[in-house]
C-alpha cells in the first residue's frame, strides 16, 4: 500500500509490548516509515516484566521446593527444605532484566525509529506526546496493553492491597493472605504464596475457580489446592473490607450467610482492563466495545480505518501469542499484502501454570453447549496411565470434543503433568483438522505422558465409526 508522503511517518505504533514490536518489525520490514512509542517506565511489555515470565519463575521456584519436601515418594531422604526468598526473587530478576534488555535491544536496533513519551491523539492523524512534539502518521497502531482493574469494593483503596505487580517486587512474604478472584493469575499467585509456606484463603465469585474452562476441570485445581491447605469460598460476593488489628478484615457473602476472614495481606486478583485512558481515542474516531477494549475487525482494524489495535487493549484474548498474530496482522494488512490475513480464534489456546497444569484448545463442554454445538466427548484419568504413576502425578485427566458424524477434535483439556506442553499436540491436530481416528492411530512412544490423548481418541473413533 502506497502511504502520502505529506505525514512524518507510514506507522505510529503506540507501544512496544509483544504486540506492538511485532507490527513494528513487521511494517519496517515491509518498507514502510515506523516508529514506536513507548510511555512505560520500563521497556518490554506486561508478559517480559510483570506477567508470563516473572510468574513463570516464581511458580517453577515453587514446584522445585515442593518436590524436595516430597521427595521420599522416591525413595530419597532431604531432611530439610529451606528458602531463602531473597535470592528466589533475586534469580527471576537477573532473568527479567536479560529478557527485558534483549526486547530492549529489539527496539534500539535502528529497524525502526524508537521514542519514549507518552502518546494522546490530536487528530485523526496526528499525536502529541508528553514533550509538546508533535508527529503525523497515515497509519496507527494502539498496543498499548492492559492495567490491573479497579477494585471492587472502594473499602480495599482505603485498606490497601497486593496485585500481580506488587507482589512481584516483595521483599518478604507476608504471613497469611486473602486472594480475591479464581482466574489464572489469582490461582496461580495463590499455590505460589501457599507453598512458600503462607497461608492463603481464596474468595472466588463465580461458583467454581477458572470460569472459563469446565467445571470438572476446575474441580482437580480446587481438590488439588484445599489439598495443600488452601481455603476456598466460591459463589461469594464482597460486602466489606476492614483494618483492625494490624490485620485486614474481608466480609463476603457465601451460601445466604455472612462470613469474615482476616489476613496480613489482601491480594487483588480480579483481572485487567485495557490501558487506553490519556489516548483521547474519540479524536481519532476510535471506539471501545462494551467491555471498554478497543473494537476491532478480524484485520485488527479499529472502527477508524487506518487506526488498527492490537494485544490486551483490543482483546478478546490477553494471551501473548495471540497479542503477536495481532499486531502481525495489523501490519500485513496495512502493507496490503495479499492474499488478506485475518485473525481466527478456532484455536484460542489457555494455559494455567499451577500445579497441576491446565490447559485447553478449541471448544469446552460448555462453550459447545452455549453455541448449539453437536459433540461428542471423552476423557482418560492420569491415574491410570503409566508415565504419570511413574511420576506420583496422579490428579487431573485428558479429555478430546470431537464431530459426531465426521469425528473432526473440536477441543481438547488437559488438567494434569506437563498439561501447557502436552496441550500442543491437540492444537496441532486441529491445525489441520485432524480426526479422532487419525489421532488413535499415530504412532506415540511408551512410557510417555503424551500417549494418554490415544485413549479418549481411540473412544471417541469407536463411537464415530459406530
Amino acid at each position: 500500500m502506497i502511504t502520502p508522503s505529506q505525514f512524518d511517518f507510514d506507522v505510529v505504533v503506540i507501544g512496544g509490548g509483544s504486540a506492538g514490536y511485532a507490527a513494528a518489525n513487521a511494517t519496517a520490514r515491509g518498507g514502510l516509515r515506523t516508529v514506536v512509542i513507548e510511555g512505560g517506565q520500563d521497556v518490554g511489555g506486561l508478559c517480559i516484566l510483570r506477567g508470563c515470565m516473572p510468574t513463570k519463575a516464581l511458580l517453577y521456584a515453587a514446584e522445585v521446593k515442593h518436590l524436595a519436601e516430597h521427595a521420599a515418594t522416591w525413595g530419597i531422604h532431604v531432611p530439610e527444605v529451606r528458602f531463602d526468598f531473597a535470592k528466589v526473587m533475586a534469580r527471576k530478576n537477573t532473568m527479567i532484566a536479560d529478557f527485558a534488555g534483549y526486547r530492549r535491544q529489539q527496539l534500539e536496533s535502528g529497524r525502526f525509529k524508537f521514542i519514549r513519551a507518552k502518546a494522546r491523539f490530536v487528530d485523526p492523524h496526528t499525536i502529541e506526546l508528553d514533550n509538546g512534539q508533535r508527529l503525523t502518521s497515515a497509519h496507527f497502531v494502539i498496543s498499548t496493553g492492559s492495567v490491573v482493574s479497579a477494585p471492587p469494593l472502594p473499602q480495599l483503596n482505603s485498606a490497601g492491597f497486593l496485585t500481580s505487580d506488587d507482589a512481584l517486587t516483595l521483599e518478604r512474604l507476608p504471613q497469611s493472605l486473602i486472594v480475591l478472584g479464581g482466574g489464572a493469575v489469582a490461582v496461580e499467585f495463590a499455590q505460589f504464596f501457599a507453598r512458600f509456606g503462607v497461608r492463603v484463603t481464596l474468595l472466588q465469585r463465580s461458583r467454581h475457580l477458572l470460569r472459563d474452562f469446565d467445571t470438572d476441570v476446575a474441580e482437580v485445581m480446587e481438590n488439588v489446592f484445599r489439598r495443600e491447605g488452601i481455603e476456598i469460598f466460591a459463589g461469594t460476593r464482597l460486602l466489606d473490607v476492614q483494618v483492625e488489628g494490624g490485620l485486614k478484615h474481608v466480609s463476603f457473602e457465601h451460601a445466604g450467610r455472612s462470613h469474615t476472614v482476616s489476613a496480613e495481606q489482601i491480594f487483588h486478583g480480579l483481572g485487567r482492563s485495557p490501558n487506553v485512558a490519556g489516548l483521547n481515542l474519540p479524536a481519532a474516531g476510535v471506539t471501545l466495545d462494551a467491555a471498554g477494549r478497543v473494537a476491532t475487525d478480524a484485520q485488527m482494524r479499529t472502527s477508524a480505518p487506518h487506526v488498527f489495535a492490537a494485544g490486551d487493549c483490543a482483546g478478546p484474548h490477553e494471551i501473548v501469542h495471540l497479542a503477536i498474530q495481532q499486531g502481525e496482522t495489523a501490519a500485513h494488512t496495512i502493507l496490503g499484502a495479499r492474499p488478506p490475513r485475518a485473525m481466527d480464534y478456532r484455536l484460542l489456546i489457555s494455559v494455567v501454570f499451577t500445579e497441576p497444569q491446565v490447559a485447553c484448545v478449541g471448544l469446552t463442554e460448555t462453550r459447545a453447549r452455549s453455541q448449539g454445538r453437536e459433540f461428542i466427548a471423552a476423557s482418560y484419568p492420569f491415574n491410570d496411565h503409566g508415565k504419570s504413576l511413574l511420576m506420583e502425578a496422579k490428579d487431573g485427566f485428558v479429555k478430546l470434543l470431537a464431530d459426531p458424524r465426521t469425528g473432526e477434535i473440536l477441543g481438547g483439556a488437559c488438567v494434569g503433568p506437563a498439561g501447557g506442553e502436552l496441550i500442543h499436540e491437540i492444537v496441532a491436530a486441529m491445525a489441520k483438522r485432524t480426526t479422532v481416528s487419525e489421532l488413535a492411530a499415530l504412532p506415540h512412544y511408551h512410557p510417555t505422558l503424551a500417549e494418554i490423548w490415544t485413549y479418549p481418541a481411540e473412544e471417541l473413533a469407536a463411537a464415530v465409526s459406530g
